[in-house]
């Protein structure tokens, strides 16, 4: 995803008191998203919306920890406005990937 390549050049410039905290939090739950997505388009139908749920939470736990980065200035507005579009794009492309399978 372009997105977690983004996330990933923003990364360094992470202050390093939250850095191994709030950052690897972050970058984790990229993975995970990433990780889920790509399991569900291999997974029969049952298998497909138990993995597109645990994508969306995940999403929706990721939007909530970068919305805490920007609270406490670890990302600028311009770094927090770019994430959080393409973030929403993904949340919209799995929603209706989990209305088609419903």
């Amino acid at each position: 995803m372009a997105i977690y390549k983004l996330w990933h050049d923003f990364f360094p410039d992470f202050p390093k008191d939250s850095r191994q905290t709030l950052g690897q939090k972050i970058d984790g739950l990229f993975l995970e998203v990433i990780e889920n997505i790509i399991k569900a388009g291999y997974s029969d139908k049952a298998e497909k919306e138990i993995f597109l749920k645990r994508a969306s939470v995940k999403l929706d736990l990721l939007k909530f920890f970068l919305q805490v980065s920007w609270e406490i200035k670890a990302l600028d507005n311009k770094k927090y406005i770019n994430l959080s579009e393409k973030l929403n794009e993904v949340g919209k492309m799995l929603g209706g990937w989990l209305r088609s399978v419903k």
